[in-house]
């Protein structure tokens, strides 16, 4: 899976704390459900970053496939638990 970064996409998910690294991991081990797709042309994935940390990873796949990454953020407290009762560890 390629991934195409830039500042701007870099230094977004920074402002949450958020590592490259983590946010590729997080869509690249995505599981049913995810990726869910709550807009049109953008689609969204919950999965475990860095330890024990769950993130949120919003994303677009360029018409080649590559995965631009628009939004990255830990989840809430009440998302933690929906992702749990999912099934999800």
């Amino acid at each position: 899976m390629e991934f195409r970064w830039n500042e701007w996409n870099l230094e977004l998910i920074a402002e949450h704390g958020v590592r490259p690294e983590e946010a590729e991991r997080v869509v690249e081990n995505a599981t049913r459900p995810f990726p869910m797709q709550p807009e049109k042309g953008k689609y969204l994935v919950w999965g475990r970053g860095d330890g024990s940390r769950l993130l949120q990873v919003v994303h677009l796949l360029d018409a080649d496939g590559t995965v631009y990454v628009i939004h990255s953020r830990e989840l809430t407290e009440r998302e933690k638990h929906r992702y749990r009762r999912m099934g999800q560890r």
